[in-house]
C-alpha cells in the first residue's frame, strides 16, 4: 500500500534525493507546486538529516564557543591547508598537501609525495613563510598529520593560530573543500600520472595556471595573482 512517505518521494526525481541532505529547503524550492512544503519538511525530519549551522554575519576569533566562523579579511589573515589522494598509473599512492590563502584564492602550495607527515607539512609552511611571510592562523581538520604535536608546536613558536574544525563538518572549511572540488574536477579525475615526477610537474602547472589565469567572481573578475598584486588595506570587501 502506498504511504505519503512514498507518494513525496515520488515527487522528487531521483538525482535530487541527495540534496535533502543539504536541508529541506533546497528541495522544496526544486519541488515547488508538485509537493505541499510541510511534507518535505516532514520527511526531512523522519529522514534523520540535519543541515549544516547556517551562516552568521560576525566573526569571531579561534578559541571562542559561539560557533562563527572566522573570515579572512586579508592576506596571510587565514590559510587553509587540507590532503587529497589520487594513484599514478601502477596503482600506487599520491597524497597532495593543498593550502589556499583564503582571502586571495591563491593556491599557495599543492606538495605531491607518496606520503606526507607532520615534518613534511612543517617543511611546506616553512618554505612558504620565507617566500610570503607567516599566516596569522592556519584553518585545517582533525587528521593525524594536523595535530600532531611537530606541526603543533611549530604554530607555537612561530606564533600562528590554529583554527581545527569539528570532525565531520567540511563546511566549517568551505575554501579549500571548494578547491579540491575544482582540483578533483578539472585535473585528477581527467589525467592519469606515469610517475610522481610527472604528477608533481602537472599539478605544479595547474597551479600555476590556476593562479595566474583563472579570474573568480568573487575577486571581482581579478585573478588570485591579480587581487593579491593590487590589493590594499582601502581594497573593498570581497563578493561573496
Amino acid at each position: 500500500m502506498e504511504t505519503e512517505h512514498h507518494r513525496v518521494v515520488g515527487h522528487i526525481p531521483h538525482g535530487l534525493l541527495a540534496l535533502l541532505e543539504q536541508g529541506a529547503p533546497i528541495v522544496i524550492g526544486l519541488v515547488r507546486g508538485r509537493v505541499n512544503h510541510k511534507k518535505i519538511q516532514r520527511l526531512w525530519r523522519e529522514e534523520g538529516l540535519r543541515r549544516p549551522p547556517a551562516s552568521k554575519k560576525r566573526k569571531r576569533r579561534p578559541g571562542s564557543s559561539d560557533g562563527v566562523l572566522l573570515r579572512a579579511e586579508y592576506p596571510n589573515h587565514v590559510w587553509a591547508l587540507d590532503f587529497q589522494f589520487d594513484e599514478t598509473s601502477d596503482q600506487r599512492r599520491l597524497k597532495l598537501l593543498n593550502i589556499v590563502d583564503e582571502h586571495t584564492r591563491e593556491a599557495l602550495a599543492m606538495d605531491v609525495n607518496r606520503s606526507t607527515g607532520a615534518d613534511a607539512v612543517v617543511s611546506v609552511l616553512e618554505r612558504l613563510v620565507a617566500q610570503r611571510g607567516a599566516p596569522e592562523y592556519l584553518r585545517m581538520d582533525n587528521g593525524p598529520e594536523l595535530i600532531a604535536w611537530a606541526l603543533r608546536d611549530w604554530c607555537r613558536l612561530s606564533g600562528l593560530g590554529t583554527v581545527y574544525i569539528e570532525p565531520g563538518s567540511p563546511w566549517e572549511n568551505p575554501w579549500i573543500e571548494s578547491f579540491n572540488g575544482r582540483v578533483r574536477d578539472e585535473l585528477l579525475n581527467i589525467t592519469e600520472f606515469g610517475s610522481l615526477t610527472e604528477a608533481r610537474i602537472v599539478i605544479e602547472d595547474w597551479r600555476n595556471e590556476y593562479n595566474t589565469w583563472r579570474p573568480h567572481s568573487s575577486l571581482r573578475g581579478l585573478t588570485p595573482a591579480e587581487y593579491a598584486a593590487n590589493w590594499t588595506p582601502r581594497t573593498p570587501e570581497l563578493l561573496p
